[in-house]
Parts: C-alpha cells; sequence; structure tokens
C-alpha cells in the first residue's frame, strides 16, 4: 500500500484505508480511530462490519469518500463457523440463546445438502437486529425498545458457499461448521447460518465471522489499528481508482470540458453499466464517468455534441463525480 508515514509527519491526503477491524469494535468506532489518526473529519467506511465480526473495512478519507457508494455494492468474501443446535436473538454470539436442540442427528451430508439450497440465487429475511430501517428507525433499535419487529425477505446471492470442516463439540449435543461464503451486497451471513439451522430442524447461529476480501481488496492488504498509528498507510485517491473502475486517459481539452460539467465522447459502446476513472496527462484523477444515451441539447464537449446532433452516435460519457475543476483545483 502506497503513502506510509508517521501521523505526527502526516499531511493527509485523500485516499482509502484498508482495516483489519478487531472484534469488539463497531465501525463507527474504527470511523472515530481513523479520523484521529489522519487528522480529518472526513472520514466513512464502505460496509459495516458487526461488532463481534473482524476483517476487511474499507475506509475512505477526505475526498476518496466520495467512491465509497461504489463500493459498497461489490460483492464480499467472509470465513465463518456455523454453531448447529442454538438460536440466538441476533443470530450470532452476541444474542442470547433462545432455543437449545440436540444436534446428534445432523450429519455432514446434511449439512451439505442443505449447504446447496443457500448457495444461488435466493430470498434471504435479514437478521431482525440489523441496521435496516423500518418506518424511519432502525431494525435493531426497534427489538430493544422491546417491539415485534418482521423484516421482508429481499433477493441476494450466494456466489460460493463451502464447507471446511464439521466439529462434535458438548459430547455431541451441538456441531460447529467451518465455512467461507462470497456474496452479494445486502447479504446476512448471520442469516445464512440461522437458515441452515432451521433447515436443519436444530436451529443455528454465527460464533465466528471474518470478512477475507471486498471486491478486489483482500485480508492480505490491510493493517490493524495499532500498526495504521505507527505507519499510517492508505491508497491513494488517483490509485485506488484505478484499482476500482477501468481507465480512461484523457487530452487536455477533455480535462477542461469534465471541468464544466460537460459530457464528452463515450468511454466505450454505451452497453457496459460500469463506471470509468478519467485521468489528466499528467496522471491526476479528474471524474468518474458513466456512459449514458446521448442527448441532444445536453451541455457537452463540440465533438460529443456533433455527433449527438448528427445521430452519429448513441452515448456520452457524463461525468457523475469531478474531482478536478478547470482551474486545477480539486472538487
Amino acid at each position: 500500500m502506497g503513502k506510509k508515514q508517521k501521523p505526527e509527519e502526516l499531511e493527509v491526503g485523500s485516499g482509502l484505508v484498508l482495516v483489519d477491524k478487531p472484534a469488539g469494535l463497531t465501525s463507527h468506532d474504527v470511523v472515530g480511530r481513523i479520523r484521529k489518526l489522519a487528522g480529518t473529519r472526513k472520514v466513512g467506511h464502505a460496509g459495516t462490519l458487526d461488532p463481534m465480526a473482524t476483517g476487511v473495512l474499507v475506509v475512505g478519507i477526505n475526498r476518496a469518500t466520495r467512491l465509497l457508494t461504489h463500493i459498497v455494492g461489490v460483492d464480499k468474501t467472509y470465513t465463518a463457523t456455523v454453531r448447529l443446535g442454538q438460536s440466538t436473538s441476533t443470530d450470532d454470539a452476541e444474542g442470547e440463546v433462545l432455543q437449545s436442540r440436540f444436534a446428534n442427528a445432523v450429519t455432514p451430508a446434511d449439512i451439505m445438502a442443505e449447504v446447496a439450497k443457500l448457495t444461488g440465487a435466493i430470498q434471504q429475511v435479514p437478521a431482525t437486529v440489523s441496521a435496516i430501517k423500518v418506518e424511519g428507525q432502525r431494525a435493531h433499535a426497534r427489538v430493544r425498545a422491546g417491539e415485534e419487529v418482521a423484516l421482508k425477505s429481499r433477493s441476494v446471492t450466494v456466489h460460493h458457499f463451502e464447507v471446511f470442516d464439521v466439529r462434535r463439540i458438548d459430547g455431541g449435543k451441538l456441531v460447529d461448521v467451518d465455512v467461507e461464503v462470497r456474496v452479494s451486497s445486502g447479504t446476512y451471513v448471520r442469516a445464512l447460518a440461522r437458515d441452515l439451522g432451521e433447515a436443519l430442524g436444530v436451529g443455528g447461529h454465527l460464533t465466528a465471522l471474518r470478512r477475507t476480501a471486498v471486491g478486489s481488496y483482500s485480508i492480505d492488504q490491510t493493517l490493524t489499528l495499532d500498526q495504521l498509528g505507527e505507519d499510517f498507510g492508505y491508497i491513494g485517491l488517483a490509485e485506488a481508482a484505478e484499482q476500482l473502475f477501468p481507465k480512461r486517459q484523457l487530452t487536455l481539452q477533455e480535462v477542461e470540458n469534465l471541468g464544466y460539467g460537460r459530457r464528452i465522447t463515450a468511454s466505450g459502446t454505451g452497453e457496459d453499466p460500469q463506471l470509468t476513472a478519467a485521468f489528466a496527462p499528467d496522471g491526476t484523477l479528474v471524474a468518474l464517468l458513466a456512459d449514458v444515451p446521448a442527448k441532444k441539447g445536453a451541455s457537452a464537449s463540440p465533438d460529443a455534441a456533433q455527433a449527438a446532433d448528427s445521430g452519429s452516435t448513441d452515448y456520452q460519457a457524463k461525468p457523475e463525480l469531478v474531482f478536478l475543476i478547470t482551474n486545477g483545483v480539486a472538487g
């Protein structure tokens, strides 16, 4: 990871910090620590981790917070331990045990059969104790206030669900299952543990959860909070954008047009909805572009406008986020 300096020597720029979140801290706690270390209030994260969970937490500082929206929606990978034989109020080990049922009769073949049913595109009811809003209030707040909360199911995708180990504990009454999952954004691994246990008729909850990847960012790229306190490492804004999006090299004229918020010629065919990171000749990140249907009369560079007016193109590149305005000052 580039740009490493001691905090007291740091002239903080904009970029992404890849934190190995420890157990016991909320994601908000980690953001608070990074604010102190980086000396800036403009800090956010891309995807909450429960206090019990550890692993990859992507934190943005300064202008890189604008990238976080585009990171939240990427796939995430976890290793976890599911305990069969107990259901809890939170679907993890932090909750109260609501019911215990003997898991003695559960076999590895039974587990594999139900794991297969929970793989692919599925309907999932999120964990009740969660940050999902119900009529403007977080579900976990309503539950802790004593309310009965019924969340609606939603479509999620479990791309990969692999069982590594099955262990019997407490004389075989409970079964611990070590797994790895790669899931779409919005999937609750706690809910997978709950649903696996219910499908097997014995209940289940998580006893351990570690996020090992967020999109292309993996656990081996992270730094602990202690390491960041000694040597503050972050991925600079331009490098982060280049890692996250396809790259487009701009001309100076295109830089100027984007600085005024004008559309330019399309980056591709318009068939790929993915954003493109656009860079000035000197390597400065200028904007994130989206190919959108060409629109006559829209503010555009002369060549893009002419092509739209003549009907010779179906798409133009629209600046979705502009990081550099025409006088060279970062936006």
